[in-house]
């Protein structure tokens, strides 16, 4: 296999189409070979059918992304992602693909978590700084990016670097690190160098998605801050990492900031808006590029979000991110089915379209391919061309979610959980309580009566509640025989970036709105206070949340996450943050974190 270099790729004088093709990122999440009626019928790819790889090796695709549908096991993750770069390979051109995920750690988080290392996320990090500085932002980066070389990823679509300034924000909250931009941009650039030790990274979302109530993937939220703000605050995380590394991607953010940019763009209605970020070459080129002096690469959040697809049609959206500077245009169209294949070739039709009509600049697009092929050149991504596969499979298995990684995943949990409010007399638990436990769901119920009688031992008197499917009258009965009452709510809502994207935004979706409302779960710790009984709050994601529980709750406790997943080994349903959690509770730990954002008490 021979081997491309920077000289070379100038030398082949590379037609405009394939510059083009490789300034697409595509997603690869669902594909059926025939159209289907449902989304119910929508099948994961997750081999590699011929039809794909033929599009690949003709149009010179530049990259793709992987979703949790993709990805089903080590050996299948790796098969997948050397097919995708064999089928690279036989393309005229022999251009690498970015194969890239969103693997954020904690809430975003695409492999399965029982053969991957997940932690708790951003903000247990953000908890841990006041007593362990970056230690955990590197050590978690570095982790997390070893796993993904091993499978054959070499972009990273993190970390996340907006600065949580809104309570209510529905998308962010627990992705970021905290409310304070010095802090946000010291993690965030200790990550960026960890994670970049083994794989591209992508700082996002520029230039901030902290301070919104709106999602963008269901919405265009609207920035208001004055430019002072904007610059303290929002910019600032993007500003420090630029100055101090070499951050190889940024993600855009489609959302408008009208002190930065206040022009106008026609929506497909026939409205009159501003242009968003993404397609701001105010923000784009004046500023990332020429002020922040950035030279990396500038990719699109994913263009299927409703705030882009509401307002332009699939051309109009790429085309309108080139022209603002972007390099890679991420999801610009489904493909689902054969039928849909053609979308690519009409979509690169229309931009060859736009250079000749000079809408775009020809000599932009050839600079940004330049840019693009030498970060895969810089990343030797073309060394993935003769990895002997069955190797790769047997090197991944030595260093996925290996001992030190577990370890590390529960010393974070543990370092991060956080006595918000109360007086820790209610605590430790002891095996000679009865504990009623008020938990989202089923799962999270079973693990925490485990993991609690790991730590009391199994004769210990657990009940729960299941706030998806409980019978009030029982659960009274229940709390009023218990001595300790602990409630516990996941504050907000699951949004569609946990599960992926805007697939999950459907009528068959898997997201809903919280199966409990909090009024629920308040009234029945008030009706353990009127028992007399002692009670602690419990905030599984974002601890804004309790200034509405601290009146019923003798102390109230912050987690910033609440996943499991199955260890097969042992047969049991395990949870880093739960069992910090069990930890705190029966006092074999103590609560060490510090909230990264304020919770007004």
């Amino acid at each position: 296999m021979s081997v491309v270099t920077e000289s070379k790729i100038k030398q082949q004088n590379v037609p405009l189409r394939v510059q083009i093709a490789q300034k697409l990122m595509i997603d690869l999440r669902f594909f059926n070979e025939k159209p289907v009626s449902s989304s119910k019928d929508r099948a994961p790819l997750t081999l590699l059918p011929d039809s794909i790889k033929n599009l690949i090796k003709k149009t010179h695709l530049g990259g793709v992304i992987l979703f949790s549908e993709n990805l089903v096991s080590t050996e299948q993750i790796i098969k997948l992602n050397h097919d995708l770069q064999q089928a690279a390979a036989s393309s005229e051109y022999q251009l690498p693909l970015l194969i890239s995920v969103d693997q954020e750690g904690g809430r975003v988080f695409r492999t399965n978590r029982q053969d991957t290392s997940a932690f708790t996320g951003n903000m247990s990090i953000g908890a841990t700084y006041s007593q362990h500085g970056c230690k955990y932002a590197d050590k978690t980066a570095e982790v997390i990016g070893n796993e993904l070389n091993h499978l054959g990823f070499n972009v990273n679509h993190a970390p996340t670097i907006d600065v949580n300034a809104n309570p209510n924000n529905p998308v962010i909250n627990v992705r970021s690190f905290g409310e304070a931009p010095q802090l946000v941009a010291e993690l965030g650039l200790s990550q960026v160098n960890a994670f970049q030790k083994n794989i591209i990274s992508t700082i996002k979302h520029y230039p901030g998605h902290g301070d919104t109530d709106v999602d963008s993937h269901t919405g265009l939220p609207v920035v208001k801050h004055d430019l002072k703000t904007i610059y303290k605050m929002d910019i600032a995380p993007f500003k420090y990492i630029i100055e101090n590394s070499n951050p190889a991607m940024i993600m855009t953010a489609h959302i408008q900031y009208p002190e930065l940019d206040n022009s106008e763009f026609i929506a497909k209605s026939g409205a009159k808006m501003l242009k968003p970020a993404t397609m701001s070459r105010i923000m784009i080129t004046d500023i990332l590029r020429n002020e922040l002096n950035y030279q990396g690469i500038v990719i699109t959040d994913a263009l299927d979000m409703a705030g882009i697809a509401e307002f332009f049609n699939e051309h109009d959206a790429v085309i309108n991110t080139f022209k603002a500077g972007v390099d890679i245009a991420l999801m610009p169209i489904k493909i689902r089915n054969t039928q849909d294949l053609a979308k690519l070739d009409l979509l690169i039709d229309a931009i060859v379209d736009a250079v000749e009509n000079q809408e775009l600049n020809k000599q932009e697009i050839e600079t940004s391919f330049n840019r693009i092929q030498k970060l895969k050149i810089d990343y030797k991504l073309n060394s993935a061309f003769n990895e002997d596969i069955n190797d790769s499979i047997n090197k991944a298995k030595t260093q996925l979610a290996d001992p030190q990684s577990r370890q590390l995943e529960q010393q974070l949990a543990d370092d991060a959980i956080t006595l918000v409010c109360g007086d820790s007399y209610v605590l430790p638990i002891t095996a000679n309580h009865k504990i009623h436990l008020i938990m989202p769901d089923k799962t999270k119920s079973i693990a925490m009566e485990q993991m609690l009688k790991s730590h009391l031992g199994n004769a210990a008197l657990i009940t729960y509640t299941n706030m998806r499917d409980f019978e009030l009258t029982q659960a009274q009965g229940q709390i009023k025989n218990a001595d300790i009452v602990i409630g516990s709510h996941i504050s907000p809502k699951q949004s569609a970036v946990e599960m992926g994207g805007m697939d999950d935004l459907t009528a068959n979706s898997k997201i809903s709105d919280n199966v409990a409302s909090p009024q629920k779960i308040y009234d029945l710790l008030k009706l353990a206070k009127q028992f007399n009984k002692q009670t602690v709050f419990v905030s599984l994601r974002t601890p804004y949340e309790i200034s509405e529980f601290q009146d019923v709750a003798d102390i109230c406790l912050a987690t910033y996450a609440y996943n499991t997943y199955h260890d097969y080994n042992s047969n049991l349903i395990k949870s880093p943050a739960l069992n910090a959690l069990c930890r705190v509770l029966t006092g074999k730990i103590s609560a060490k974190g510090t909230l990264p954002v304020t919770v007004n008490l």
